[in-house]
């Protein structure tokens, strides 16, 4: 994706804004449209329709030739990425639909985590720049929103991206170019990928249980919380003495239970540890309802975990 950030500074010089909405609603707003090709930067990078050359500037249509991310789909073009906002930043993401195993996907939950770090976020005052993970990044919003938290406190940070996927890293890879933050890559299984403690920890794991098991939307066994848990459970040996957890995640409800907080909560309880939870969405993803899988559950909720290592523990 040669000079890909410069197709993203491209764009956001334009002002563009787009909030990426649901699978379902993005469907139904296509459907709504017909066959009509894109005529704005946001009908091409936010709806991913097809478009005539014309309709971009020449200059950024030749940045986008040159990063590989466009394709002749018969007479007109298409963008092969999405482009959404979050605050001032742009990312780019999958195209739609977001069908193959490795899609990076970015969605109302994406603005929800983002949501849930600026307020859930409570640093530690240290020396030294604090060592910040986020496990599972996919586009990488998390750890950016997590920057610029940060600076707005004049916290200095070093950021450590982890993925499993290649093309997430690769994508995180020109969003962290694009917004002027450094970071390291970490390929591989969650914390597996890196070394050492940390002073902040955050993820959000995919939590659905996906018939296709595609690693964006899979969360394993146990109706998709077991990444969370494991997640969880890992984070909470890798944080430094005052270091912070903030998970957001995904949870079936069962007969007006929460089994992932049942499952969490003796780690929780452990010597060393502060911690809440809520719910921060208490319906999600009320299509996956209909699949027998969930034939038996009352509803998704999407919640957030805030857990510390006390200043005093070893």
């Amino acid at each position: 994706m040669m000079n890909a950030a410069g197709v993203l500074r491209q764009v956001a010089a334009t002002g563009y804004r787009f909030t990426t909405v649901t699978p379902l609603t993005h469907q139904r707003v296509l459907a709504r449209r017909g066959r009509e090709p894109g005529a704005t930067l946001r009908d091409i990078f936010g709806w991913n329709l097809p478009f005539e050359a014309g309709t971009v500037p020449p200059e950024l249509l030749a940045g986008m030739e040159q990063a590989g991310i466009v394709r002749c789909t018969g007479s007109l073009l298409r963008s092969t990425v999405r482009i959404a906002s979050l605050g001032d930043d742009l990312f780019f993401h999958s195209a739609y639909p977001t069908v193959e195993e490795n899609a990076v996907f970015f969605g109302p939950d994406t603005h929800r985590f983002g949501r849930f770090i600026r307020y859930a976020l409570n640093p530690r005052k240290t020396k030294q720049p604090l060592r910040v993970l986020d496990v599972g990044c996919g586009s990488g919003a998390g750890g950016i929103a997590v920057a610029r938290a940060l600076a707005a406190t004049d916290t200095p940070c070093t950021i450590v991206m982890n993925d499993i996927n290649p093309l997430a890293l690769e994508y995180t890879a020109v969003n962290a170019e694009a917004a002027g933050i450094p970071v390291t890559l970490a390929q591989g299984d969650a914390l597996s990928a890196v070394e050492g403690d940390f002073d902040l920890i955050v993820s959000n794991p995919p939590y659905l249980d996906d018939a296709a098991q595609r690693a964006y939307r899979h969360g394993g066994a146990r109706l998709g919380r077991a990444l969370g848990v494991r997640i969880a459970a890992e984070s909470l040996k890798r944080l430094a003495p005052g270091g912070q957890l903030l998970l957001y995640t995904g949870v079936a409800m069962v007969d007006g239970e929460d089994p992932f907080l049942a499952e969490i909560r003796p780690l929780l309880t452990a010597p060393g540890f502060e911690w809440s939870y809520a719910e921060i969405d208490p319906d999600v993803f009320g299509e996956e309802l209909e699949r027998p899988v969930y034939a038996h559950i009352d509803r998704i909720a999407a919640v957030g975990l805030v857990a510390a290592r006390t200043a005093e523990a070893a």
